[in-house]
This record gives C-alpha cells, sequence and structure tokens, in this order.
C-alpha cells in the first residue's frame, strides 16, 4: 500500500532560492506544453501523447531563450508532462474536469523520483540543492531511516509555508494507530446518514455536530478581503493582505481536515463494517442555497478517508446506491413515503404508527441495505472507489415485507 508522510520543512534562503527557481520552471513547462497541445487539437485535430510532449520539452530546452531550464533539476519537469497526461486522461474518462493553467499566485509543487532525490538516516537530499532539507518529523512510533521512499513532493502554500510529502511502500497488514497499537476487532456494524446540522448521525443514535469551519471564520474572511481590495495592485501591502487571506483559509482547511480525520479514524476503530450512501456532491452542490454549507462539509474527502483508512485496518465499507429512499422509508415496517421535506425532523409511519428521528431512520435503513448488498454479493463495481464494495440500485416500492431490523449483539 502506499502512504504519504507530509511533514512541515524548513529550507534554507538558498534552498528556497533553488526550490522557487525549480516552481517557476515547473510552471513555464506545464503551460507552455498545455498551450502547444490545445494548439495542435485546434488546428490538426490530433491528440497529443506522452512521448510528443517528452520531444517538445527537449526543444524547448534547446531553445536559447528558454536555456534556464537547465539550471533545475530535469525530473520535475518530466514529472510535469506525465501529470498533465494523467490529468487528460482523467478528463476524457469522466473522473476529472479539464486541465487548467497554473498560476504563480497559488500553491506550487515539484514532485522528484528516486532518480533526483537520496534518503540517507532518515534525510533528505534534493537534486540541484547543497545540503539536506530539514523537515520535522511528525510520527514517533515510525523510525523515518527504515522507510524507503519512492517520491518527494515538495510544496509551499500560498501563505509562503513550505512541506513536504514523502510516498513510500507499507505493507497493508501494517494496522496500525498513530500510537502504534492494532485496531481490535469490534465485530459491530454501523449505518452512517451524512448531513448539514449533524455532520453524522449513526444508525446506533450517536450524532456528530457539523463544526461549520468556514461559516465561523467567514466574517474575519470577508473583513480580510475588504482590506485587500483597497490596496493597489502589486504593491507589497496587497501582498501582505493577500498572505493574511491565505493564512485565514488555510487554518479553516487544517481545522476541517484535523476533524474529518478524528471522525474516520473513530468509526473505523470502533466498527468493522461501515455502511454509508454514495451521494451526489458535485451534483448538490448546484443548489445556490446550500451549495456553501454542503462545500464547508467535506463529504468527499470523508469518504476518501473511510476508503483508504478502511482498506488499511481490514474493515469493510459498503456505499448503497444513492436513489435509495432512506429517508422517506420506516426502518420498522418498510413503508414508504410519497414525500418528506427537507423541514420534516420527525414523522410517524403510517403503516405501524412509529414515531421516527429522520436522521436515525435513515441511518438505520442504509445499515440494512448495506447488509443485504453485502450479503447478495450483488452489483457493479463503483468507478474510482476500489476499497467500496458494490453496491445494488434498489428502487423504491411500497413495501410489504419490510426491511429488516438490525438486531445488535451485545
Amino acid at each position: 500500500m502506499r502512504t504519504a508522510y507530509k511533514v512541515r520543512a524548513y529550507p534554507t534562503p538558498e534552498q528556497a532560492a533553488v526550490l522557487t527557481r525549480t516552481f517557476g520552471c515547473v510552471r513555464l513547462v506545464w503551460n507552455k506544453v498545455l498551450t502547444w497541445r490545445q494548439a495542435r487539437y485546434h488546428t490538426e485535430g490530433r491528440k497529443t501523447s506522452y512521448a510528443q510532449t517528452d520531444r517538445y520539452l527537449t526543444e524547448l530546452k534547446r531553445d536559447a531563450e528558454h536555456g534556464f531550464l537547465y539550471e533545475v533539476s530535469s525530473v520535475p519537469l518530466q514529472q510535469v508532462l506525465r501529470h498533465q497526461y494523467a490529468a487528460f486522461v482523467n478528463f476524457f474518462a469522466g473522473r476529472a474536469r479539464y486541465p487548467r493553467f497554473k498560476s504563480r499566485s497559488g500553491k506550487q509543487s515539484a514532485t522528484y523520483t528516486r532518480s533526483a532525490f537520496r534518503w540517507r538516516d532518515g534525510r533528505l537530499h534534493l537534486g540541484k540543492m547543497d545540503g539536506p532539507l530539514e523537515f520535522v518529523w511528525s510520527w514517533p512510533h515510525i523510525d523515518p531511516v527504515a522507510i524507503n521512499p519512492t517520491t518527494v513532493t515538495v510544496s509551499r502554500d500560498p501563505d509562503g509555508r513550505w512541506y513536504v510529502s514523502i510516498a513510500a511502500d507499507t505493507r497493508s497488514d501494517d494496522s496500525t494507530r498513530g500510537d502504534g497499537e492494532q485496531f481490535p476487532p469490534p465485530l459491530h456494524a454501523v449505518g452512517v446518514d451524512m448531513g448539514v446540522k449533524d455532520f453524522v448521525v449513526t444508525s446506533d443514535g450517536d450524532r456528530i455536530a457539523n463544526p461549520r469551519f468556514l461559516e465561523r471564520k467567514a466574517r474575519s474572511l470577508a473583513r480580510y478581503q475588504r482590506r485587500m481590495a483597497r490596496k493597489q495592485r502589486g504593491s507589497n501591502n496587497r501582498a501582505k493582505a493577500k498572505t493574511k487571506i491565505a493564512r485565514a483559509h488555510r487554518k479553516v482547511r487544517n481545522a476541517r481536515a484535523d476533524f474529518l480525520h478524528r471522525t474516520s479514524t473513530r468509526l473505523v476503530r470502533d466498527n468493522d463494517v461501515i455502511v454509508i450512501e454514495d451521494l451526489a456532491v458535485k451534483n448538490m452542490i448546484r443548489n445556490r442555497s446550500l451549495a456553501k454549507a454542503i462545500s464547508d462539509c467535506g463529504w468527499g474527502e470523508f469518504r476518501r478517508m473511510l476508503e483508504y483508512k478502511a482498506a488499511r485496518y481490514g474493515r469493510h465499507l459498503i456505499a448503497v446506491d444513492r436513489w435509495y429512499p432512506s429517508t422517506k422509508t420506516c426502518s420498522g415496517c418498510g413503508y414508504v413515503l410519497e414525500e418528506l421535506s427537507l423541514s420534516t425532523r420527525h414523522w410517524t409511519c403510517p403503516g405501524c404508527r412509529s414515531r421516527h428521528d429522520r436522521d436515525i431512520n435513515a441511518a438505520k435503513n442504509i445499515l440494512a441495505a448495506g447488509l443485504a448488498v453485502s450479503a447478495c454479493e450483488g452489483g457493479v463495481r463503483h468507478a474510482g472507489s476500489s476499497g467500496v464494495q458494490p453496491p445494488v440500485k434498489q428502487e423504491a416500492q411500497r413495501a410489504t415485507a419490510g426491511i429488516p431490523v438490525l438486531r445488535h449483539r451485545e
């Protein structure tokens, strides 16, 4: 299993200058190759292969105007071509949007493979750079000397912080937590309903409130943005104001990531079967009234964390079909309502007269549907989610037999 360790880096001024020059060359190569690729497609109607972009980069280096490309390591420039080719493959496969041009004001990064860096005694030496790059290791139970990195990505955020992402191959059976202990087998299944008010509601009745990190910082961000708008373009004061905005966004991003990590780890630690709903987040954010709140939740990143943590620790993650009416179905008798407004938080089943909490009832139905999927072993594998068991599409019917109620083992 490929594992990446992202650490905070502290380059010297000389190293920072080399990395900044590398970022500029990486950005230039990306934009030049993307422009040439687009022009070639519009004039000749032909797609561009990786080998053709490689030859184009060679000609670009030979040009006297771009001779400075020889001053940086050639490996990050080659990696740019691979990343752009993969971006177009994903675009034509419908998995990503069209590749865009890179800007100097956004996040900068450069990827080094084994031929462009050395890892000796837990210290990183990059090509075209004197001395090791200092960083802070954040995993006390993992010896950095013992890992064997395959790729290293150096990045700089818009607020000026430097990071190093060290990718290494690890054993899939190394199911350890941050403290080095193994997750005990709980032998418990849980259904998870995700929402805006409560981020997670489980079939056991547990609720985890949505922290709404972006909403809590919205006033501060708006104030920083108004201050930047009053600054003259190109001035140092405008650059300082822009850095403050980037720093505020970084705090929101880190707080959200910490919350998602804690919540996903808790679910994976306490349950060996986790059932979620296959939400179409991309379609849901088209609602102008809820787009900002849904984006602030981070449901897509939460599912990604559940996928790789479940695969790492030997848990089972199941996704039920997004069209399954989990909210409108009675978890006791299976009666399906015709309509249920979003403002209705509790409802009484006309069939068995059971009183339901909207979210807990949905979580119970998600769990029952996921266990049925796991028992039948049917369906088609969900594209792009190798760690998720495939869901089956279930039609909304007025159930006569009902959905089975889960009986938890004591």
